[in-house]
């Protein structure tokens, strides 16, 4: 942008607002109207985009799904990166009443045709950055070449450009708005799409960026949204969506790093962001110097969420940034809980109360719901309509108690409502019949200076059932060794009770974790349950 707003200090953090405020015009399409000449959007190499260069593209690539035979309730997935593309499909599907389907671009050919399969996608847009694993979905999935188009060159696609080349700039008839179609991590099994009914409406008669009330984000106002995190993320992208259907900006990074993040948001002044633990992880690693260079002051909402967040990182957190700290628990099916800096610091480890469109419940292994206080299943009900997963009615119906689903995390919840997880369900170690959580585990490894990332689970133990395991990407300057393993295990008896101390400590170079932040635990585990059985 030319002009950035300007900075100021990051006010504390306001209460939770039940509705959002006055509302401007509604929705991308609206504004591209009132104002074309407003820039939308930055690309990661810096170009800015205007409203109606933006709407002009997303009108003719409605066009020319069209024309490829594309109608209302059917679906085409991108495997892109964060680009101009990915927002000119998902406005496309908003207002054309199609099903997007974002890939993760990290899997491979198989993974991708899969989804591609099960969705029923009709088109696959991709970019050539990941043309051997597209190509190799497209060619499992049967998906004839006249429908496979690339952003770049990838041999049998046609170019993206002949989806948008001679089709009109014109609003499309019949306007009706879509949905995105997100699949699920499929950290335990194949992944699934939650997919929602269409309401059948026009997209101006839904207010698309009223989630972001939630966090007490308002519309215009001079907020810069900063995208930081990969768009096929469910929060990521519906962040960023909502943030522009209300008239915000938005800067797009593509590759992540801390000090670029720095830069970015001292540049633009942005003034909210989508994160997760991790990033907080890596910033607070960088050098004085580096994080002394740029002015973060902009920020008023730093949200974050994916994965726990160990204490004395989010401590720090605030301690540079302010109260715009700020933390959610959510699922990819809808609803959640929030909570401010303020709430956090009141609460140590809380990840808020339910967010006013939504309810939070415990409830325990017979289904009977658990007073405040007790230990048990996490269960969530969204108050704003349902979902099923794609083609697994069964899946759909194994996880609900009523209209409560759960996606398998444990917790307790204080008499205040404020909602405190303890771990994934199927993360959980039980040695010697005792439960622990290897969440805590992780939080004390992450204090010492050697660790960049650390992992806990449990391994078979031939009279314990499992005992803990700990894996460890060391940080920059240190090198793996016996002798760190033994620092390691020693730094835990300063702050770990006996019976949750890693036993032994392996080395990876780089944790298997996707670019949100989640964990693919599995596949560290898996390997050492090979020949024995894990009772979950």
């Amino acid at each position: 942008m030319t002009d950035s707003p300007s900075k100021r200090p990051a006010p504390a953090a306001p209460n939770v607002p039940t509705a959002p405020a006055a509302q401007p015009p509604n929705g991308f399409w609206a504004q591209a109207a009132a104002d074309p000449d407003r820039t939308v959007l930055v690309t990661p190499e810096g170009e800015e985009w205007s409203a109606a260069r933006l709407h002009a593209d997303v009108n003719r690539l409605v066009h020319g799904l069209r024309a490829a035979g594309l109608e209302k309730g059917d679906v085409f997935a991108v495997v892109l990166p964060n680009s101009v593309e990915f927002f000119t499909a998902y406005l496309a599907a908003s207002q054309a009443g199609f099903y997007l389907v974002p890939v993760n671009h990290h899997l491979v050919g198989p993974e991708i045709a899969w989804i591609v399969s099960d969705s029923g996608a009709k088109v696959l847009i991709a970019h050539e950055r990941f043309a051997e694993a597209a190509t190799a979905a497209a060619d499992e999935a049967g998906l004839p070449a006249s429908h496979r188009y690339a952003v770049g060159a990838v041999a049998g696609f046609r170019s993206y450009g002949e989806l948008l080349d001679g089709q009109p700039d014109t609003v499309p008839g019949d306007r009706t708005l879509g949905w995105v179609m997100n699949y699920t991590s499929g950290t335990t099994g194949r992944p699934r799409g939650i997919r929602r009914p269409l309401p059948g409406k026009l997209p101006e008669e839904t207010y698309l960026g009223g989630f972001l009330g939630i966090f007490g984000i308002r519309a215009f106002d001079d907020n810069v949204h900063l995208v930081c995190s990969p768009l096929y993320h469910t929060a990521v992208l519906q962040f960023a969506a909502a943030a522009l259907h209300i008239g915000h900006p938005l800067v797009l990074m593509d590759k992540w790093t801390a000090e670029e993040m720095l830069r970015l948001i001292d540049r633009h002044a942005c003034t909210h962001t989508h994160m997760v633990p991790t990033q907080f992880h890596r910033l607070l690693a960088l050098p004085q110097g580096a994080k002394d260079a740029y002015d973060v002051s902009s920020m008023r909402h730093a949200i974050h969420g994916a994965a726990p967040c160990p204490d004395h990182v989010k401590r720090a957190m605030i301690d540079w940034w302010g109260g715009c700290v700020e933390e959610y628990y959510a699922a990819s099916e809808g609803g959640g809980a929030f909570a401010t800096a303020e709430d956090w610091l009141k609460k140590p480890g809380t990840v808020g109360k339910a967010w006013p469109i939504s309810e939070l419940a415990i409830f325990d292994d017979d289904g009977e719901r658990l007073p405040a206080g007790e230990l048990g299943t996490v269960y969530i009900k969204m108050n704003t309509g349902g979902f099923s997963y794609h083609k697994d009615e069964g899946k759909t119906k194994k996880n609900r108690i009523g209209d409560f689903f759960t996606v398998g995390d444990l917790g307790l919840m204080d008499e205040e409502g404020y909602l405190f997880l303890r771990d994934r369900k199927i993360d959980m170690i039980i040695s010697g019949g005792v439960n622990i959580y290897p969440a805590e585990i992780e939080s004390a490894l992450l204090t010492h200076p050697a660790v960049a990332d650390a992992a806990a689970f449990g391994i078979p133990h031939p009279s314990w059932g499992e005992e803990v395991k700990a894996v460890i990407e060391p940080a920059e300057g240190f090198a793996a060794s016996d002798a760190l393993a033994a620092e390691i295990l020693n730094h835990c008896e300063r702050q770990l009770a006996g019976y949750k101390r890693p036993k032994t400590v392996d080395f990876i170079e780089t944790m298997p974790r996707d670019p949100n932040g989640k964990l693919y635990k599995r596949r560290l585990r898996d390997p050492y349950w090979e020949g024995h059985a894990r009772a979950m």
